[in-house]
């Protein structure tokens, strides 16, 4: 028996951290919709409070905010695509521990 197969979720681990390092970047093409709409409005409400000559204070919350949940969801993701693969892994030992086990020798 081989190896367990999990090129599909080392591919979703690298893709992860790619998105993560970018999100770290301030990167906006791996946040969803509702995230984006999060980053922008934020960013947006600071621009006008800029023009306004008001305090921007809130609105940089609000968007450091919005990055530190879009930053949390991706190592979230990642912990949970790690677990998976331990599972794979884990599984394969087991089912070759088992054939093994029943062999005639």
């Amino acid at each position: 028996m081989g190896k367990p197969d999990t090129r599909r979720l080392d591919k979703a681990i690298q893709q992860t951290n790619r998105k993560l390092e970018a999100v770290r970047n301030r990167e906006l093409w791996p946040l969803d919709g509702r995230e984006r709409r999060a980053v922008l409005g934020a960013l947006a409400s600071g621009s006008y409070r800029i023009t306004r000559g008001d305090s921007t204070a809130r609105a940089e919350r609000k968007l450091d905010t919005a990055w530190q949940s879009v930053e949390t969801r991706l190592v979230a993701e990642i912990a949970a695509l790690h677990t998976e693969r331990q599972r794979v892994v884990n599984e394969a030992a087991a089912a070759r521990a088992a054939k093994k086990s029943s062999g005639w020798w």
